[in-house]
C-alpha cells in the first residue's frame, strides 16, 4: 500500500489539536481520558519514552525491513489497530474507516464487541483478515453465539479481554453524561451545535449503537434500559473457569488482553492462549497500577519463548513502537492514535495514521541499523 501522508499533521500531537477543534467535548473527553486522576494514562508514555536506543552508526547496513510474522500471517508492519468502544462517537464510521485502512496496509484491526460496527460487517471490510475482542458476556449463551458469529466470519485470532470486572471511574465521562446510563445533557447539545461537520455527518450517519450486540438487545431500548443492559451483559470477573471452555470452542488463535502480571502469563500459557497482550486498558480502568512497559518487563525475562508477547497502551507514535519492540514485545497495538486520526481528518484518518507510523518507524530503524523488527532487543540500553 502505497503511503498516504499528510503533511500538514505529521505528528500526534498535530492529531490531537485538529480532533479536538472537530468533534465535541464529550466525544473527545471520552477519547482522550483515563481513569480518576489520570496517573497511569499519564504514566504509560512517560515511562515507554524513558527507554532509550543504541545505534550503530559504522554497522554495515542494507536496508531496513518491517515486515513482522505473527501467528501464520506476514504482516506489513509491527503495530496493529486496537479495539476501542464506541468508536461511532467519535467520528460517524471510524471502525469501518480503520478496518478498512488496516486491510489496505496488511496490519491487524481488532474489532470490539461494545464499537459500533458489527463482526459481519468488519469481517466482509476486511476479507477476513480482522481480528476479534471478546468482551466476555455474563451469560454462556451469548458469549457461544458471539464466538460463533466470529468463527463464521472466519476471524482468525480471538482476543480475549480480562481486564474489565468493573467499569473504570472516569470522571470526564461521568460529568458528560457518558457512563451508564448514558444522557443528553444541554451542554452536550451545545457542544454538538459548535461541531457542524461532526453533527452533519452523525445525522447522514445516523446515532451510533451496539452493533454486534443488536441481536441481544430488545428493540426500542430507551437510555435507562440501555445501560441496564450493558450492565447486566457484562457484569462479572472473567475468571479460568469462565474462559477455559472458550479455547474448546474456538479453532483459530486465541489471545488474553489485559495481562499486567506474570501469574496471568503463567495461567494464560496453561489454558493454551497463543499470545498475551500486556494492557492496563490506555490507564482507563486502575490508577494504581504499574504502566504497561514496566508490566511487560518480568513477563518478557521469564515468558518469552513460551507465548507471543504484545502490547498496548501508551504507544502514540512510531518511535514509541521502536521503544516497546526494543524492550521485548513481539508486536505492538495503538488505539487512541488512530482515533485521533479520523476523528481529525474523516475518511483519510486511517490511511494517514499507518503511514505517518510507518514513516517515523522507518526513521528510526535506519537512523539506529537496525535491519529487523526482531533485531530491536539489540539496541536497547
Amino acid at each position: 500500500m502505497q503511503l498516504q501522508y499528510n503533511h500538514n499533521f505529521p505528528s500526534v500531537e498535530d492529531l490531537i489539536k485538529e480532533a479536538k477543534r472537530k468533534i465535541p467535548r464529550f466525544a473527545f473527553e471520552y477519547l482522550d481520558g483515563g481513569c480518576n486522576e489520570d496517573v497511569n494514562l499519564v504514566k504509560n508514555t512517560a515511562e515507554i519514552r524513558e527507554v532509550e536506543l543504541k545505534p550503530y552508526y559504522l554497522s554495515k547496513h542494507i536496508k531496513s525491513e518491517q515486515k513482522t510474522e505473527l501467528f501464520g500471517h506476514t504482516y506489513d508492519a509491527p503495530f496493529g489497530i486496537s479495539p476501542v468502544g464506541l468508536q461511532g462517537l467519535m467520528w460517524p464510521n471510524a471502525p469501518e474507516i480503520l478496518a478498512k485502512a488496516a486491510y489496505e496496509h496488511n496490519i491487524p484491526f481488532i474489532l470490539s464487541t461494545v464499537t459500533t460496527a458489527s463482526i459481519e460487517r468488519i469481517a466482509e471490510i476486511t476479507h477476513g483478515q480482522a481480528w476479534y475482542q471478546l468482551y466476555h458476556p455474563a451469560e454462556a449463551a451469548v458469549r457461544n453465539d458471539i464466538i460463533k458469529r466470529a468463527e463464521a466470519a472466519e476471524y482468525p485470532v480471538l482476543v480475549v479481554l480480562c481486564d474489565v470486572p468493573t467499569f473504570g471511574v472516569r470522571p470526564r465521562d461521568i460529568r458528560n453524561g457518558l457512563a451508564m446510563p448514558p444522557r443528553m445533557t444541554l451542554k452536550n447539545i451545545l457542544q454538538i451545535l459548535g461541531r457542524p461537520e461532526w453533527a452533519m455527518k452523525t445525522l447522514i450517519h445516523g446515532q451510533p449503537s451496539f452493533k454486534t450486540l443488536e441481536p441481544y438487545m430488545e428493540k426500542g431500548m430507551n437510555m435507562k434500559q440501555l445501560g441496564q443492559f450493558m450492565n447486566r451483559t457484562f457484569s462479572g470477573r472473567v475468571n479460568e473457569e469462565r474462559i477455559a471452555p472458550i479455547r474448546d470452542m474456538w479453532n483459530g488463535k486465541l489471545v488474553l488482553k489485559g495481562v499486567a502480571s506474570e501469574e496471568d502469563t503463567e495461567t494464560a500459557i496453561k489454558l493454551g492462549f497463543d499470545g498475551v497482550i500486556v494492557s492496563n486498558h490506555g490507564g482507563r480502568q486502575l490508577d494504581a497500577g504499574q504502566s504497561a512497559i514496566a508490566s511487560m518487563e518480568p513477563i518478557v525475562q521469564n515468558y518469552k519463548d513460551k507465548i507471543k508477547i504484545m502490547m498496548d497502551s501508551g504507544i502514540r507514535s512510531g518511535v514509541d513502537v521502536a521503544r516497546t519492540l526494543a524492550s521485548g514485545a513481539d508486536f505492538t497495538f495503538m488505539g487512541r492514535t488512530f482515533m485521533y486520526s479520523v476523528a481529525a481528518l474523516g475518511n483519510e484518518g486511517g490511511n494517514h495514521a499507518i503511514s505517518m507510523l510507518k514513516v517515523q518507524l522507518q526513521q528510526v530503524m535506519e537512523q539506529v541499523c537496525c535491519e529487523r523488527v526482531e533485531d530491536f532487543p539489540n539496541h536497547l540500553i
